[in-house]
């Protein structure tokens, strides 16, 4: 069975939206996208290759499987670690309106969404990776079907933006289980999902 992973980029008020760029989600009115950008230094650069160069396949929401497919297809060098790895795998869209994707090598995902991604664990030897996504994401924690997350803290402060765990979110327990700090301050940590909190009182 494999492991079911997310890398998710969050501000320290735990804002997920548009970290990419100005124009990757404006939903809301959010003006702040692109705000991960500024700290992307050779340290970041590391974690991103070693991260990808664990993956099997990829299971993306609509909208990050939109951008990733306007932008990867184009990158041909085989020597390149992420192209090379997206270009190459399997992937795997969550998606009622999606009927005929162009990048190959995906699937689409429109059923169950629970039956269909445990399934697709069983059958992915290695880590089938999530990478933003958040709107996914939620609904797979909710399912209690996300292992380890990689989460990424950028030192800045939005005030507005759509949260990775918002309001609602299903009671989780993590460990961690390793992590650094970036020369430009970018603190990465990862944890394993543990199960339901525990609780006392001091």
């Amino acid at each position: 069975m494999g492991k079911l992973t997310l890398t998710a980029f969050v501000t320290l008020d735990g804002v997920h939206q548009a970290p990419g760029g100005p124009e990757e989600d404006r939903s809301g009115g959010f003006e702040h996208g692109g705000w991960s950008v500024p700290y992307g230094d050779d340290d970041f650069g590391r974690f991103v290759v070693d991260n990808f160069s664990r993956v099997e396949a990829f299971l993306l929401g609509r909208h990050t499987y939109e951008i990733f497919a306007g932008y990867w297809p184009k990158m041909t060098d085989p020597a390149d670690p992420i192209a090379s790895k997206l270009n190459a795998l399997p992937k795997y869209v969550a998606s009622s309106t999606l009927t005929e994707p162009a990048w190959e090598g995906t699937t689409v995902i429109s059923g169950d969404l629970g039956k269909e991604v445990a399934a697709l664990k069983d059958r992915t030897e290695g880590e089938l990776q999530i990478h933003g996504s958040a709107l996914l994401a939620q609904s797979l924690f909710a399912l209690d079907l996300i292992d380890t997350l990689h989460l990424m803290t950028f030192p800045v402060v939005l005030g507005t933006g759509r949260r990775l765990f918002a309001e609602g979110t299903l009671p989780t327990a993590f460990r961690r289980t390793g992590g650094t700090v970036t020369g430009a301050g970018v603190a990465v940590n990862t944890y394993e999902r543990e199960g339901r909190p525990t609780y006392g009182s001091y």
